[in-house]
This record gives C-alpha cells, sequence and structure tokens, in this order.
C-alpha cells in the first residue's frame, strides 16, 4: 500500500464545494469556548459537505488564527452565520422544517446508534458548551435528545470528537 498524496484525493476545491448537494444537516455550535474545537468543527462540516454552522452566544467567528488552526481553510468552504442566542436559531430552524436534535445526556435521551433517520427530513444538531452541555432551555425546545453511548469512566467526550461521532453517524445513514 502506498499512502496518497493531497492531489490523488479528489477533492472538491472551495467553488465546487460551495455549488455541491449539501447534506441536509446544519450545525448549531451553543457558547463554545474552545477556538480549537470550533476550527475542529470547521472541518468536519466541509468533510461532510454539511449546509450550514450556526454560532451561537460567546462561540468565536472567523477570522482568528486560533480557529484557524485547526480549520485549514474550512471557513472559507463552509457557510456559516452567527447569532447570539440559541434559541432563536432553534425556532428559525423548526420554522425551515429542521428537526431540532441536542446531542445531550439527558431524561428519555435516544442513543445515537438507535436513532432512525429519515432520508426526507433535514436535521439541526446542537452542540453545547464544553463544561455545561447544551443549555437547558434548548434541550427543552428540541425535539430530539441524541446520546452518544459511551463505556467508561468519563461522563462526557470534547465537543469536536462528538460532532465527528455525529455527523459520521447521520451521514453514514444518510447514504445507505
Amino acid at each position: 500500500m502506498r499512502k496518497l498524496k493531497n492531489n490523488e484525493l479528489d477533492r472538491l476545491n472551495v467553488d465546487e464545494f460551495k455549488q455541491a448537494k449539501k447534506t441536509p444537516i446544519v450545525i448549531v455550535l451553543d457558547n463554545i469556548r474552545s477556538l480549537n474545537n470550533i476550527g475542529s468543527v470547521f472541518r468536519t462540516a466541509d468533510a461532510f459537505l454539511i449546509e450550514k454552522i450556526y454560532l451561537c452566544g460567546i462561540t468565536a467567528q472567523p477570522p482568528h488564527k486560533e480557529i484557524q488552526k485547526t480549520a485549514l481553510g474550512a471557513t472559507d468552504s463552509v457557510v456559516w452565520e452567527y447569532m447570539d442566542n440559541t434559541l432563536s436559531v432553534i425556532e428559525k430552524l423548526e420554522k425551515d422544517n429542521y428537526i431540532v436534535l441536542a446531542v445531550e445526556q439527558a431524561e428519555n435521551a435516544t442513543f445515537l446508534n438507535d436513532f432512525k433517520i429519515d432520508e426526507a427530513k433535514k436535521y439541526a444538531l446542537v452542540f453545547g458548551n464544553e463544561v455545561k452541555g447544551v443549555s437547558q432551555e434548548v434541550v427543552s425546545a428540541s425535539n430530539i435528545v441524541l446520546e452518544i453511548p459511551q463505556y467508561g469512566t468519563k461522563h462526557s467526550l470534547n465537543i469536536a470528537v462528538s460532532v465527528g461521532i455525529v455527523v459520521w453517524d447521520l451521514w453514514s445513514k444518510l447514504r445507505q
């Protein structure tokens, strides 16, 4: 086996990305502190042709060198918008017929591996603050709470890891 060079990967350029059919998923970041996590989310969104990222509350916005360090240019390809209030974003998305999925540990949460996707629907994934998680008001306003099953001693995963797991899972289910 030989490792492929970047020019052999057949990736889209930024203009092609902007014209490409997107995965019917948006990501909502609810008060994310870490600029590196924000940049990583942009890269994941680029990798899976995500429609848009909403940056809410204290979540920093591009351009910022710490975001760029991990985004590696994905802030140029992925559409994003800043909105101060996460709940307002949720209300807007629900009016636009998105199913809002808060990724959190909550009563009656659906484990990610048990979640059945409807290919005819659009989804909004809400990820919360590294310490406090998704705010209770946003959890309460969501249609479904998704939980990533975990079996070790820790209570949570890094947000960038969580985004990667959930986006990959939904993207895979949409492609089956």
